[in-house]
């Protein structure tokens, strides 16, 4: 917990503000007992027998009446600083948090999970703000009325004052073991939330995916048993934390009826008056009342310092050094001397944090500027992890992967992630407009620039086609559009900072067979040589590149051009004959006439509308 206390930095004046006036509203309430002990000695008992002062109970009755009114002014002055402190330290916490993670890279985001780190934004840093908020309010009042209460009791009488020296020790036992007790519990108690919330975000996503193979039952199943055992170390907890209000109930209540006893004999013998009595059977229940409240307090501060420990967790965890020794190195704008290649792949590994086994291995080519890369493979063999590489989302763990001669775990971050316009595989558009999801690529880009990057991604037809052209609304992840539609607009926004190094990750794979093709020739007509990466299942969008290179299983199973790899490389060839079954007829010389008329014919059709050569793809 004192590692967030700095966060409450800007709220020093609240902080001190609301404890002072609890303390105000804490003095006054230790004077009502005295007040209620003089009126019935002075004036209920003032007349002998039947007799009574009137006015004197008037008075005091004033007295307690403004009592009230001074500790309730006082309460909430305390309630509104404490409020303000509290709810100011828990935003600037929240928005800490939440640039902390926005800098972790992949690997650090993936191994903490997305779930836990939602938790830890929300519920963890709510049950901080009441902590903070109860601490501020009644950490110093609760102890001041218990010791006050006390020290009051023995300015009344010593002997009776003693059974306050033995009740609060055995308070003090029952509550601080429970609060150790339960701390290591609350931490649980919140893993197995994180555990829900992962289960629930898990199901809500792939909804169609568990109708589609019919798996409610199993998934009903899987979130009962995550709730059973929430509800379980819950149950368990609460049972824990029950047992403090009944102990401390016993405690006092007899120290109460201890303090009956013995002030009946000392009225009896003539050392204390019928109301220092029940002054002092007051300040027992002063200090039962305020027990209770440090029990709750103690309750939530637990849960709190248990939530404190999950989210400086968070802030503990660190990037790698990309820059090794704490040397970087810039990017120049003009192109590396000699015949250092734009991009090497020097022999590259990549472990993903956990995995048991290397992800890419022994991955090792050269990329020329201006050159179109294509990169082939069957799911799973490592395309999108290849392409993560280059701006820097995953790091290297094996070899070198070198920009102009230089590694990039050497090159500043916001430099080499500005060279990099980058389509993932999911289309991702955020809420806004149009304008405001293209201004992602590059905040101050003209209508111009975005026009242009419109007609490269073949999207002018989509935003024209809607009520405001740029300024159109676009809901939560583009819902309001098309795959295609969404896909073309993501491309736009990668062209529209017009990158170096333009990374196209599957990203037209909802694109029709034409729409594709002029993409990627208006991608390869632009200025300046832009490097392309085209990752793609469809060989037909590869074709044409200038290199592609084919995984399988994590290996470079073949490098060339189409020609070339139809020669040397059988995954390579395995791909392509799967999605042109006739070519694979015609290179063994069986072509079937039956075969031209129903699959040639289609074939032939997406080879005209990607036009070949006449679409200046070579």
């Amino acid at each position: 917990m004192n590692r967030l206390m700095k966060y409450l930095r800007d709220y020093k004046k609240e902080s001190v503000l609301a404890p002072l006036f609890k303390l105000l509203e804490a003095f006054f309430e230790l004077l009502v007992p005295l007040v209620m002990a003089s009126i019935i000695d002075r004036g209920i008992n003032a007349g002998g027998a039947g007799g009574a002062d009137t006015g004197h109970i008037w008075r005091m009755g004033l007295w307690l009446l403004a009592l009230a009114v001074i500790g309730l002014v006082s309460s909430i002055t305390a309630q509104f600083f404490a409020a303000k402190a509290a709810v100011g330290f828990s935003a600037k916490l929240r928005q800490a948090l939440f640039d902390h993670i926005q800098g972790l890279d992949f690997t650090n985001i993936d191994k903490a999970g997305t779930s836990t780190m939602i938790t830890r934004m929300t519920s963890d840093v709510n049950q901080i703000q009441s902590g903070v908020n109860l601490v501020l309010r009644l950490f110093l009042r609760s102890p001041i009325i218990v010791f006050g209460a006390m020290i009051m009791a023995f300015t009344i009488d010593v002997k009776s004052a003693l059974v306050f020296v033995v009740a609060i020790p055995l308070l003090a036992v029952v509550v601080f073991g429970i609060m150790i007790w339960t701390m290591p519990l609350y931490k649980k108690v919140q893993a197995n939330l994180d555990k829900v919330l992962g289960v629930t975000r898990e199901n809500l996503t792939g909804v169609r995916v568990i109708r589609a193979f019919h798996q409610e039952e199993v998934e009903e199943g899987r979130f009962k048993g995550f709730t059973k055992a929430l509800a379980d170390s819950q149950i368990f907890v609460g049972k824990i934390s029950a047992v403090m209000n009944p102990v401390t109930y016993v405690i006092v209540n007899g120290a109460i009826i201890a303090l009956i006893y013995i002030g009946a004999i000392q009225v009896n013998v003539g050392n204390l008056t019928q109301g220092e009595v029940v002054a002092i059977i007051n300040y027992m229940s002063q200090i039962l009342v305020e027990l209770v409240k440090l029990a709750n307090l103690i309750i939530t501060v637990t849960k709190a310092l248990a939530c404190a420990d999950r989210v400086a967790g968070v802030f503990e965890i660190r990037n790698q050094d990309r820059t090794g020794a704490g040397q970087t190195e810039s990017i120049s704008a003009g192109e590396a001397s000699g015949k250092t290649p734009f991009l090497k792949f020097d022999h590259v590994s990549l472990t993903y944090a956990g995995a048991g086994a290397e992800t890419l291995h022994d991955i090792d080519f050269t990329v020329n500027k201006g050159e179109t890369i294509g990169i082939i493979g069957g799911t799973g063999s490592g395309k999108s992890s290849l392409v993560n590489l280059i701006p820097g989302f995953y790091p290297v763990t094996g070899g070198a992967l070198r920009l102009e001669g230089r590694d990039i775990r050497r090159i500043p971050e916001e430099e080499l992630r500005g060279m990099v316009g980058m389509v993932p595989q999911k289309a991702v558009l955020f809420k806004g407009t149009i304008r405001s999801n293209l201004q992602w690529g590059k905040p101050d880009a003209t209508e111009e620039e975005m026009w242009r990057a419109i007609d490269m991604a073949q999207a002018r037809e989509v935003v024209e086609g809607k009520r405001g052209k740029l300024d159109a609304e676009i809901t939560q992840n583009g819902k309001n559009l098309s795959g295609g539609q969404r896909q073309r607009l993501t491309i736009a926004r990668a062209l529209v900072r017009s990158p170096r190094i333009l990374i196209l990750d599957d990203s037209a794979s909802a694109l029709d067979y034409a729409t594709d093709a002029k993409l990627r020739t208006a991608i390869r007509n632009l200025e300046g040589g832009i490097t392309t990466f085209i990752v793609s299942q469809r060989a037909s969008s590869i074709r044409y590149a200038d290199k592609i290179v084919v995984l399988d299983d994590g290996e470079m199973a073949g490098i060339g051009t189409h020609d070339e790899l139809l020669q040397n490389c059988e995954v390579y060839r395995e791909i392509y004959f799967s999605q042109y079954p006739e070519e694979r007829l015609k290179a063994a010389g069986a072509e079937s006439p039956g075969s031209d008329q129903t699959v040639g014919d289609g074939v032939r059709s997406e080879k005209a509308e990607e036009g070949g050569e006449s679409h200046g793809i070579r």
